[in-house]
């Protein structure tokens, strides 16, 4: 997750750019701040937002930012926007720290070892 202050087009294309590497899909709304996503991955799919597409396509997005939502009102009760990238961090360590099981370990090592690399 990454904080964008505006939905600009040129904005989203900077942080697709600095964020994205090598192949990627990327599933959005029809923004038109989204348009020249395409020329920045191989593929871009849009959908309009509606019930059904957020009930089911979008399902797990609107699952994650309501779990970030209720953990940054629950931890940390005042949001500071100067901070706000920290906190989304924090919660993006956390969630992907669900889905290591007992390779937490082995998740640990490799991030001390690339972090004195």
């Amino acid at each position: 997750m990454k904080v964008l202050y505006d939905h600009k087009a040129d904005t989203i294309n900077d942080t697709v750019v600095e964020c994205f590497e090598g192949r990627n899909i990327v599933f959005s709304g029809k923004s038109t701040s989204y348009v020249d996503i395409a020329d920045y991955v191989d593929a871009h799919f849009t959908e309009k937002s509606d019930k059904q597409t957020t009930k089911s396509t979008l399902k797990w997005v609107h699952i994650t930012i309501s779990n970030a939502k209720r953990m940054l009102l629950g931890v940390f009760h005042k949001i500071k926007g100067k901070y706000l990238q920290l906190y989304l961090d924090e919660f993006c360590c956390k969630l992907n720290r669900k889905y290591f099981g007992n390779r937490v370990f082995e998740r640990l090592t490799l991030a001390v070892a690339k972090s004195y690399g």
